[in-house]
């Protein structure tokens, strides 16, 4: 049996896993790679495997690092089953139009370029079309539930904490008469986050392929995250600006919702003056938040409680959806106080960029970051302190109020790993760092070792684990040629990083065949079944 490190291996992007048996062949995740040009470039790039020989897709969530290439997989002849949560389902096949409406612009905006300089044109990643073909071939399943795939092979989907519907995959592969049980954390995420539940304790793993963003460091006191938004949002108030917050559409959008609904309609000290505008302007994340409300069942006991009593956690009086472009462009026309949360989260694309441009020039206005900036992205940049920005071919002078709070951070960090990891009573054999950088994984690596006494590895991109030989290795010319374009791609965006920092300085377990056990998982499945059609009746009652 094999692992291929195919994405997010030594990188926070491009998250992709090829687990190879004898006889099967299943992918962990198909994302896009994010961030530089250069880093970009690898999602054009063949797959370095036939994706019509892929028997199973398991998805662990839909942020579009995890799931942006399933419809170029699809368009390129997969035609296995996708498997993931009820709610990943649902929230995937919105990503991905969105992002396909992205690939569809950016491909048409580069071929006018290409066009000027006598080259030929290049046709986008995918369409919208592809998108929708694509999810076809997705199955929802509930958390908890024991899903067979085959005589060998069984799946279970845990809650991950991170976004509505992410998932701990547990899989567990016989072979040549042995089980090996995999596991495979997705992104984890902090515990008391907003709405959704904490992450949940996998008992036992072989192999763990483990997640390292934050394995470097601790978040900030996230108790006190709110008083520092609620702060800056009234201080800008009293200014009379606005406070622009950059925000991704799935996930950290819902959670600021959720704690402004918290503040504005239990605080019963807070003036009606002061209970200024929320607008969320993004189609994307209007979308999204009504996939949140259909899927209750995956929220923690909190959020259920106040789901029950009517009352809906993603509504508030002063909380305005914005879904046509003729609204969003009066927000930035109205000169009065106000909030304005808008994808994308890093600023890179969508309407939060034109909120910017008519934003950030004025110091009586606030942008609020709520989550990782890239390097390259314009949020990154602005966060830097550059004083001038180039938006829509303009140069605006940065002089609003730059804030960042990284408590929002949809990313458990060290302590909250370590913490998740303690939870094993049969510790895994081995543990690979993925999705992290190098000072991430190889302080965590350290750590984990020193603590806990498991060895822990670092794959590369493009590297092999083959477990009856117990190593890592580099056994074919298409992950050779991985290797090389990532050297290549990281020098190249090194020396991109450098000349632009420059110019902007510059202007300054399987469970037997026994009746009993197969008649527990039935019952056990329809249970979670009922309970999450109870909800959504509740949800809808509640509305």
């Amino acid at each position: 049996m094999k692992i291929h490190f195919l994405g997010a291996a030594e990188m926070v992007t491009g998250s992709n896993f090829l687990i190879e048996t004898g006889n099967y062949k299943i992918l962990l995740d198909c994302g896009m790679f994010q961030g530089s040009k250069g880093l970009e470039k690898l999602n054009r790039e063949e797959f370095p495997f036939s994706p019509k020989e892929i028997d199973y897709l398991l998805l662990s969530h839909s942020h579009i690092d995890h799931s942006g290439r399933i419809p170029k997989l699809v368009k390129e002849g997969f035609r296995g089953e996708i498997i993931c949560t009820k709610g990943t389902k649902d929230l995937a096949a919105l990503m991905l139009e969105d992002s396909a409406h992205i690939q569809v612009a950016d491909t048409k905006w580069e071929n006018k370029k290409r066009e000027r300089a006598g080259q030929s044109p290049l046709e986008p990643l995918y369409t919208v079309e592809d998108a929708k073909n694509s999810v076809r071939f997705f199955t929802g399943v509930l958390y908890n539930q024991k899903i067979n795939l085959n005589e060998s092979i069984v799946v279970r989907f845990k809650d991950a904490g991170h976004i509505l519907g992410s998932a701990i995959i547990e899989l567990w592969i016989k072979e040549d008469g042995k089980t090996v049980k995999i596991v495979y954390s997705g992104d984890l995420g902090m515990k008391n986050k907003p709405l959704i539940r904490d992450p949940e304790i996998v008992e036992e793993a072989d192999y763990l392929i483990l997640e390292s963003t934050y394995g470097d460091r601790n978040h900030e006191d996230i108790d006190t995250r709110m008083e520092r938004l609620i702060k800056i949002i009234n201080e800008t108030v009293a200014r009379g600006g606005t406070v622009i917050i950059p925000s991704f559409a799935v996930g950290r959008t819902q959670e600021l919702i959720y704690e402004l609904n918290k503040y504005y309609e239990y605080d019963k000290e807070i003036e009606e003056f002061m209970k200024v505008p929320i607008y969320l302007d993004s189609p994307m994340a209007v979308s999204a938040t009504e996939v949140f409300k259909r899927n209750a069942d995956n929220f923690d006991d909190e959020t259920k409680e106040l789901i029950l009593k009517g009352d809906n956690p993603l509504d508030f009086d002063n909380l305005y959806f914005v879904r046509d472009i003729e609204h969003s462009m009066a927000l930035n026309k109205d000169q009065s106080p106000k909030v304005i949360i808008s994808a994308s989260g890093m600023a890179t694309a969508g309407r939060v960029r034109h909120h910017l441009k008519h934003n950030l020039w004025n110091p009586i206005n606030s942008v609020v970051f709520v989550g990782y900036q890239a390097e390259g992205t314009l949020g990154r940049i602005i966060k830097d302190g550059a004083k001038k920005v180039k938006l829509f071919g303009e140069e605006v002078a940065v002089k609003a109020q730059i804030h960042s709070i990284e408590g929002f951070s949809g990313h458990g960090d060290q302590r909250e790993i370590l913490n998740w990891l303690k939870g094993f009573k049969k510790k895994p054999k081995k543990i690979f760092l993925v999705h992290g950088k190098e000072k991430a994984t190889t302080t965590l690596k350290k750590i984990i070792e020193e603590k806990y006494g498991i060895e822990t590895l670092v794959p590369y991109l493009g590297c092999t684990y083959q477990m009856d030989e117990d190593v890592l290795i580099q056994n074919s010319e298409e992950q050779l040629d991985l290797i090389k374009k990532k050297e290549k791609i990281t020098q190249e965006l090194q020396s991109v990083y450098n000349q632009f920092e420059h110019l902007v300085w510059k202007t300054n377990q399987i469970l037997d065949e026994k009746r009993l056990e197969k008649d527990y998982e039935k019952l056990h499945n329809k249970l979670l079944e009922l309970q999450k059609e109870l909800l959504d009746l509740n949800m809808l009652l509640g509305k």
